[in-house]
């Protein structure tokens, strides 16, 4: 055991390997309460692996975990649902969890999305789908979060919009967030730990200590490095839930 009680998941050089084939190898991380760790890399580079690894969903791995939690939420990549179903919000809510009527309330008023408790899913927009699933992950209130490209199939508005909640999540109910993201310069201002993954970790540090790497200029390309190191200094505005830009 740890005697840093903030610690809910620490990975210690883990890998999977599927047949003769290593998905990730030797990645160490740790998630701490409060704190929102981001993994980024291409298509196929370990990030959902990494992260079901955390889970405790791959048994046979390389390396070892330690979860110091058992009361985690999690968001896949992706979920099949048959559209055609007049499945409400609230149906979908308790489709696998027993939950009360409050607890329900509470998640979607956190996410900003309790108008649409009687709504069919199939009426939903993008955005306000990821934010039902993120509602559905919280509802049990997890010491742990795990997000797997949460702002897919959103625009750009709708992505601040998602991160900003994500963040707020961490502030509300302190928790740790593990956030798989294809895009740093979107996450940055709420990301504490970045860990960049191509099979194995090329670095890992702040958002800015990442985006100044090689490794990541490489596999990323300069300009998104640039478009970061830009977008560090735009702190003299903030984004209105709306979308609009107002100065601080």
């Amino acid at each position: 055991m740890t005697s840093n009680q903030n610690i809910l998941v620490k990975l210690n050089q883990a890998g999977f390997r599927l047949k003769d084939k290593w998905l990730v190898k030797g990645v160490s991380l740790q998630i701490e309460k409060g704190q929102i760790v981001t993994l980024i890399g291409p298509n196929g580079s370990g990030k959902s692996t990494t992260a079901k690894i955390a889970l405790g969903i791959y048994k046979n791995i390389d390396g070892e975990v330690e979860k110091f939690t058992n009361k985690v939420g999690y968001v896949p990549q992706k979920i099949s649902i048959d559209w055609t179903l007049p499945l409400r919000v609230r149906d979908f809510m308790v489709l696998i969890e027993n939950l009360k009527d409050e607890d329900i309330n509470e998640a979607l008023s956190l996410t900003g999305v309790i108008q649409l408790k009687n709504k069919n899913l199939g009426d939903l927009s993008g955005g306000e789908f990821q934010r039902v699933l993120i509602a559905r992950a919280i509802s049990k209130k997890p010491d742990l979060l795990v997000l797997d490209e949460p702002v897919q199939g959103v625009d750009f508005t709708g992505e601040i919009a998602l991160y900003k909640l994500i963040k707020k999540i961490t502030d509300e109910l302190n928790c740790g967030i593990l956030l798989i993201s294809h895009d740093l310069h979107t996450v940055m201002s709420a990301t504490d730990h970045v860990v960049c993954l191509n099979g194995h970790v090329c670095c890992s540090g702040s958002p800015m200590d990442v985006a100044k790497n090689n490794e990541y200029k490489a596999l990323f390309g300069e300009q998104a490095s640039q478009i970061l190191s830009r977008y560090e200094h735009r702190h003299d505005h903030i984004h209105t839930s709306e979308g609009e830009i107002k100065k601080n």
